[in-house]
């Protein structure tokens, strides 16, 4: 069995000697949602057509390419990749028909990144919104045909807001920014996601080759994965797999006439299960508009959908919700619910999404992992809402599982502007005011999210799969100061991530980037649903030799840390302004290896200086990072200010 770079002990990352080590890492790419043959970008006309014939080789990079981008992210000190990987990408062909020649591709892609960069490697199953499909990423097409959805039909029927159909460069309310979520609510995604979660018990007598859908589904996904486990298993520097990106519960814990849901937080269409089982099935329906008003969401206005009458099922007999008899037309030619509760309730009691559901899931996912790279981590996302907000989630897990807790800063996305001084805290539902508590709320929640994995796994360690914020902000206003002052442009930006890191600091968290992405532009971002969050772009490349040409925000997210620590961590933080880093320790001198400390060249242009008790020295093997080892045992402090 292969012996991997890094094991985890007692809530921390260890390496071969003993070493806790931070992961600061980055997500590889946005683009990697999509295929690579034909161009699977969003802004491009399709009809999905050729689902069955794409190809995912050369995403998220080329392999001739790779060495360039991989130096450029160690450059900027991260030590670890979330490689992005939709299901698609292995079994987009058919039931069982893996894509060997994209495994192949991404074994060789991750032996580059790590026997030739040293960085460490995260396997991220991908999803957004289902599919591609459906307005997002993931699931292979078929996946629809054997449900009995017309995918065609999705965009008509409204049961999927999907930018392939509604991107028109004449008219940018056609498909707005961040408006992919809302597919959430609609008929595709409830549709699916309660199966793939729940079919046993929503659907019981619905099965294909004998198989109920639940099981079809979820069997067809974790047996991809562990197809390319295979792939991997021999590379060291695989240190774990997270289970599914951001799960999606469906309806499942909803009544069906959409009285449970929370609507909140809801931006764009607030379909209730009911609508959209109705408008999918080719009912108009008046569904309430939601947007940012102030510092709030608010209902603006409520407008009929579908009012072609436009059904999405490949037949009206394959009408699953119809079937099982959650609602029928009356005597008077209205659709009526006859099951509210179907997916609130089972023998009496309100169901549980996460024990009932999802634990399962993560469970059988562990175990088929485990049995191709035996004891690996594994990293589960759950629902954000509960992870931000800190609470003990009823989930029970085998052993070393961990929580992978995602973070955004989603005033400051929703509405396209960095809201330093006056934000919105999730947790409470109410405004906070002043810069100073916008920092120690982004800290609080932060905290929140430790919190939320020692209450629930009863482990300190936790992922942060995802943080980061887009760089289209105020109308891409960033992109027109860089034609004239690439120095200025990025200021927002760099005064943003700097308060995001100053909190990943302060939890001591291991952090990935969302994203990095080689074919970044200003046009179309990350080349998938406008979003553009990478921390790389082509068009800010100009000097083909310097690796931080191509860079946004550099000083933003590229700051000291302590990568490597022969000893307990106790205390870090780094003011962006005056350069000043503090780091603080307890140091155990049975660890035959030095403390290793980042120090982005960037910051200290005109060097620095380093004021510490213990003994200190440049890397022969890399200028950015300096080795340290204590006289004594026990408490070190070390603070590095510019000369």
């Amino acid at each position: 069995m292969v012996q991997i770079v890094l094991k985890i002990e007692d809530d921390w990352f260890v390496d071969e000697y003993g070493r806790k080590i931070l992961l600061r890492g980055v997500n590889l790419s946005g683009s990697a949602k999509i295929p690579a043959t034909p161009n699977g970008a969003t802004h491009l006309k399709t009809n999905f057509h050729d689902h069955r014939e794409v190809s995912f080789v050369g995403r998220p990079l080329l392999i001739n390419e790779a060495a360039e981008h991989f130096q450029r992210i160690k450059h900027w000190g991260f030590n670890t990749i979330r490689f992005v990987i939709p299901w698609e990408a292995i079994e987009h062909a058919n039931p069982k028909k893996y894509d060997t020649e994209y495994l192949s591709y991404f074994q060789d892609l991750l032996t580059i990144a790590g026997e030739e960069f040293k960085l460490n490697l995260i396997i991220d199953p991908h999803q957004d919104a289902w599919s591609r499909l459906s307005g997002g990423d993931g699931a292979p097409g078929w996946t629809f045909e054997k449900v009995g959805l017309n995918y065609s039909k999705f965009n008509l029927s409204e049961a999927a807001l999907v930018m392939q159909y509604r991107y028109s460069p004449e008219d940018p309310k056609a498909y707005e920014p961040m408006s992919w979520a809302n597919n959430h609510l609609r008929l595709s995604n409830g549709t699916m996601w309660t199966l793939f979660f729940g079919g046993k018990d929503f659907v019981p007598n619905f099965a294909i080759d004998g198989i109920n859908i639940q099981d079809y589904l979820q069997d067809h996904f974790i047996n991809s994965f562990k197809e390319l486990a295979k792939y991997v298993k021999d590379n060291p520097y695989v240190i774990g797999f997270s289970t599914l990106n951001e799960p999606s519960p469906g309806w499942i814990g909803q009544l069906v006439d959409g009285s449970t849901m929370d609507v909140s937080e809801i931006l764009g269409y607030a379909f209730t299960p009911f609508d959209a089982m109705l408008t999918g099935s080719g009912y108009t329906r008046t569904i309430p508009f939601r947007a940012i008003k102030r510092l709030g969401i608010k209902e603006i206005r409520r407008d009929q959908l579908n009012p072609d009458k436009i059904s999405c099922w490949i037949d009206e007999k394959r009408d699953v919700w119809k079937n099982e008899g959650i609602w029928e037309i009356d005597t008077d030619g209205n659709p009526v619910i006859l099951k509210n509760d179907h997916f609130n309730m089972k023998n009496g009691q309100k169901i549980n999404f996460l024990k009932d559901y999802l634990a399962l899931f993560i469970s059988k996912y562990a175990n088929a992992i485990r049995e191709i790279i035996p004891d690996t981590p594994i990293f589960c996302g759950l629902p954000l809402d509960l992870i931000v907000k800190g609470k003990k989630i009823d989930i029970e897990l085998p052993p070393n599982i961990y929580l992978e807790g995602h973070w955004y800063d989603v005033a400051s996305m929703g509405t396209k502007r960095f809201m330093k001084k006056a934000n919105f805290d999730l947790r409470s539902g109410r405004p906070v005011i002043g810069e100073g508590n916008v920092q120690k709320m982004f800290i609080e929640q932060l905290a929140a999210i430790k919190e939320t994995a020692r209450k629930t796994f009863n482990k300190q360690l936790v992922l942060l799969g995802e943080i980061g914020m887009c760089f289209d902000l105020e109308k891409k206003k960033a992109f027109e100061i860089w034609k004239t002052n690439p120095t200025e442009a990025w200021q927002t930006h760099i005064t943003a991530f700097s308060m995001y890191y100053r909190a990943i600091d302060a939890n001591l968290l291991h952090s990935m980037h969302w994203n990095y992405t080689p074919d970044n532009d200003n046009t179309f971002g990350d080349q998938w649903n406008l979003e553009d969050f990478s921390i790389y772009s082509n068009d800010q490349r100009v000097d083909p030799v310097d690796l931080n040409s191509g860079g946004r925000a550099i000083e933003g997210f590229c700051r000291p840390y302590l990568e490597k620590i022969a000893g307990i961590p106790l205390k870090m933080s780094f003011d962006n302004q005056k350069k000043i880093f503090e780091v603080e320790f307890n140091a155990e001198l049975s660890l035959n290896a030095p403390t290793i400390v980042y120090i982005p060249k960037i910051h200290y242009l005109a060097g620095y200086r380093v004021d510490t008790d213990g003994e200190w020295r440049k890397s022969e093997k890399d200028e950015q990072l300096i080795l340290y080892k204590p006289k004594k045992a026990g408490y070190q402090k070390i603070i590095i200010s510019p000369k």
